[in-house]
């Protein structure tokens, strides 16, 4: 009982800091609610990201008033095709009087209170980097100098870009099943959000304007136990859990429950993916969302309303549907919801 009074309290308690959180993020980025709030889901559920969309969206913005409002450090890093492992890790280079000399890298530099670490263009980097960048996601570690480093306040969020093609490294399917969720940063809709992006000048100077957040809304050293809390204090009931493994077995067999998506062999087009693991970040991400609108009990529209982000990018097609990938995918969601009843 004891027990349970903690998890209670601490959901309690930590609610009105996260709805602030995504208040004080939302003053400095304009027409992106929906971003924001599935950031904070995904900041709750200590879950990795990759963002997409075009230059110039925000998204390091977003990233760096998120940052402050958790209270952590920030680091960024720009993929290059010469980028190397090590240089994550540590600088080398000469000093003034000519002596070598070994500085610490972007990832030890914030040592173990490092909370944001932005990779920008992650496809620019090669195979090298991403292997280490997905060991740092997974085990919030890396070991250098015969060590062991921690991050254990470490989210990992990185972007792509989708315009140029030459000396990119795309990431295979099986290490963009890593990420919790992917995320698309749309240019914002309402046309007084673009008049004031463009001409407001208040947006133009981006360390004042991030300087507007509210330091240390949440504190990123409880980030942890929230999100354990969270998990443990927001239950399923039988009938939920049903409803997500038919919605699982649906997007894994989609010609068995009769969806039917134009143009395409529905018998074919699913190789595979969706896996245990995307499956139990669905329920993750869920969790965080009924906790976010005062639930204790996850219901069908939490899992409808994160869906996409979390289980698109792991479902593998066959290869002569990738090209219209994105359409397909979301056809796909869609019809998954019209075929599996909810409870």
């Amino acid at each position: 009982m004891h027990l349970a009074r903690d998890v209670d309290t601490t959901l309690s308690d930590a609610r009105g800091p996260a709805q602030a959180l995504q208040q004080e993020v939302a003053k400095v980025i304009l027409g992106q609610e929906r971003v924001i709030r599935l950031l904070t889901i995904a900041t709750f559920a200590r879950g990795h990201v990759l963002l997409e969309g075009d230059v110039g969206v925000g998204k390091t913005t977003l990233l760096r008033a998120l940052a402050r409002a958790i209270g952590g450090l920030f680091e960024r890093v720009e993929g290059t095709v010469d980028l190397m492992p090590g240089d994550l890790i540590y600088h080398a280079h000469l000093t003034e009087e000519g002596k070598p000399r070994i500085d610490a890298g972007p990832l030890l530099a914030s040592g173990s209170n490092l909370s944001i670490f932005f990779f920008n263009e992650i496809n620019r980097a090669r195979p090298q980097v991403h292997s280490l960048l997905l060991r740092l996601m997974a085990e919030r570690s890396i070991t250098a100098y015969d060590r062991e480093f921690k991050f254990p306040f470490l989210q990992v969020f990185a972007d792509r870009n989708r315009v140029e093609r030459e000396e990119t490294f795309e990431l295979p399917a099986a290490a963009r099943d890593r990420f919790f969720m992917e995320i698309e940063v749309p240019v914002p809709e309402g046309e007084e959000d673009r008049r004031q992006l463009i001409f407001n000048p208040r947006f133009h100077d981006i360390d004042a304007l991030i300087a507007q957040v509210r330091e240390g809304v949440v504190d990123f050293m409880e980030l942890p136990a929230i999100a354990r809390a969270i998990q443990t204090g927001i239950r399923a009931s039988e009938t939920l859990e049903a409803y997500t493994v038919a919605l699982w077995e649906a997007i894994r067999r989609p010609s068995r429950y009769g969806i039917e998506i134009e143009g395409v062999d529905m018998d074919r087009l699913v190789l595979g993916g969706a896996s245990p693991r995307g499956v139990a970040f669905l329920v993750r991400a869920a969790r965080v969302r009924a906790w976010l609108d005062g639930r204790e009990m996850v219901v069908p529209e939490d899992l409808r309303d994160v869906f996409t982000e979390v289980m698109a990018h792991r479902i593998f097609l066959d290869p002569v549907y990738e090209f219209r990938r994105e359409p397909i995918v979301r056809a796909l969601c869609r019809a998954v919801f019209d075929k599996v009843a909810a409870p």
